[in-house]
């Protein structure tokens, strides 16, 4: 699996265990909903500030976001 796509599954995934909408949380990153979306579906190259910025939003550590290991 490509890294922007795990990064993008492992976001959604957190995003929703938080009860967050895509619009919620790219209003907590200061960015546009249409951003969150693109990195969910894979389709962003993000930053490592990017990175950050998400891990921040969610209150996970950024390397739970690259783990590519599928939660049970």
């Amino acid at each position: 699996m490509d890294i922007k796509e795990i990064f993008g599954r492992n976001l959604r995934t957190y995003r929703m265990k938080r009860d967050l909408s895509q619009g919620a949380l790219a209003a907590k990153m200061g960015v546009d909903r249409a951003h969150v979306s693109a990195m969910e579906r894979g389709q962003q190259n993000v930053t490592i500030v990017t990175l950050w910025h998400v891990a921040l939003a969610l209150d996970v550590k950024p390397a739970e976001l690259l783990n590519d290991e599928e939660e049970t």
